[in-house]
């Protein structure tokens, strides 16, 4: 499951690889490992120009993605073969406790860890350093974790401007002829995803095995909207029996809502004396927070340890659904939403992670934010994770037209 992942072995600071040979050797063989095992068949970069620039200028630049899909970290290679520049990327440590091919190939890609459960305080000096220095981009995805919808954003998390403002407030008061005259930026970049396909196979076919596993008869020539909102509403329906008994009133919102509360809220109440509010993803990650450092420590005794994955389990299933925006197919039923929705359904349900394409990629980058070294403490939400919101919305809605609309079968049909 990519909402939440957990590993139970001690951690240890992972620093990037610093040398140029690999990023740029990595950055050629990217785009030819996303065609062939991601389906990604074209990546266009769009405004590579004001990054070439920040950087010939010797500025600190913390790049700001949105983040819908596993891909994006790799994907992001397009960018850095554009700019002709590789760059440093904040990545969760998960990755480097995993295969270790892909550990030493993102960490030569300048990838370096960061422990999501705590303060990490060698990757937050890290991400400081390289943005004083200003040697390369800086990478952090502002969304903290996946969106799996690449119309929406997740809330920003406040640790991407703690870093950039330490690193802007490091360079005013360094001793060096050219730090005067450089600053710190974040530079918001927009990835959207288009699939190029034949929609009605790829999707009817995952509709199809879902709704025989259902012991249904398929739908097949029917409305993939219509299909989806069906599956959508079974699965969800099987949820509520098991967590709460019964399927729920209200509409798909408030029916989602009241789940996750469900799920969560007897978790915090044990572990942080109380219901939390917020979105799934910030209570979730306060929950890690606190039952994770006993359980890497490895002390438990095998109950215990059993019964907080069990726990643990339940917070994945709980942020998972927060994932699936209220009438998200409907409001605006694009080929990518409905691929998108189906995916995340395959998923949940049979662990399927498989990507599909063919895939065309745009990445748009937008105008650089200078970093104020002081945060304006009248505003009441931080105004440089406003301005990269703002940035992030407007260029994610000015390519939704690279996603073609669903043309609409008769439910007759």
């Amino acid at each position: 499951m990519t909402a939440l992942l957990v590993t139970d072995s001690k951690y240890t600071f992972v620093p990037p690889y610093e040398g140029e040979v690999w990023p740029r050797v990595l950055g050629w063989v990217t785009p030819r490992y996303l065609r062939r095992n991601c389906g990604i068949e074209s990546i266009e970069v769009r405004g590579a120009e004001v990054l070439r620039r920040l950087t010939r200028e010797g500025h600190g630049v913390l790049l700001a993605p949105n983040h819908c899909r596993m891909t994006d970290a790799l994907v992001l290679q397009g960018l850095a073969n554009e700019a002709r520049q590789p760059f440093f990327m904040m990545a969760s440590s998960h990755l480097f406790r995993g295969k270790r091919w892909l550990a030493w190939m993102i960490r030569r890609m300048g990838a370096f860890s960061v422990y999501r459960e705590g303060i990490d305080r060698q990757a937050i000096q890290k991400a400081v350093d390289i943005l004083v220095a200003g040697r390369r981009p800086l990478v952090i995805f502002p969304e903290g974790a996946l969106s799996q919808a690449n119309d929406r954003l997740q809330a920003l998390q406040e640790g991407v401007s703690f870093i950039a403002r330490t690193a802007a407030a490091k360079l005013a008061k360094a001793d060096e002829p050219t730090a005067s005259l450089r600053r710190v930026y974040a530079l918001p970049v927009a990835i959207r995803y288009a699939y190029q396909g034949d929609i009605e196979v790829t999707a009817g076919e995952i509709l199809t095995g879902i709704e025989r596993r259902l012991s249904w008869s398929p739908w097949e020539g029917r409305c993939l909207v219509e299909r989806v909102l069906r599956v959508g509403g079974a699965l969800l329906s099987l949820k509520e029996h098991e967590y709460l008994g019964a399927t729920q009133s209200g509409d798909l919102h408030q029916r989602v809502q009241r789940l996750i509360d469900h799920l969560l809220e007897p978790i915090e109440t044990e572990w942080l004396g109380g219901a939390r509010e917020g979105t799934a993803i910030l209570r979730v990650k306060e929950i890690r927070r606190a039952m994770l450092p006993d359980m890497i420590d490895g002390d438990l005794p095998a109950q215990e340890m059993n019964r907080r994955w069990e726990l643990l389990k339940r917070a994945e299933f709980a942020q998972s659904l927060s994932l699936y925006p209220a009438e998200y197919v409907v409001s605006r039923p694009t080929v990518d939403r409905i691929l998108e929705t189906v995916e995340r359904f395959n998923e949940h349900l049979n662990g399927d992670e498989t990507p599909h394409g063919p895939m065309r990629v745009i990445i748009q980058v937008g105008e650089p934010l200078e970093v104020n070294p002081k945060r304006d403490r009248a505003a009441k939400t931080d105004p440089l994770l406003r301005g990269i919101e703002e940035s992030l919305t407007k260029m994610l809605d000015s390519t939704s037209g690279e996603s073609r609309p669903y043309e609409r079968r008769s439910s007759n049909v």
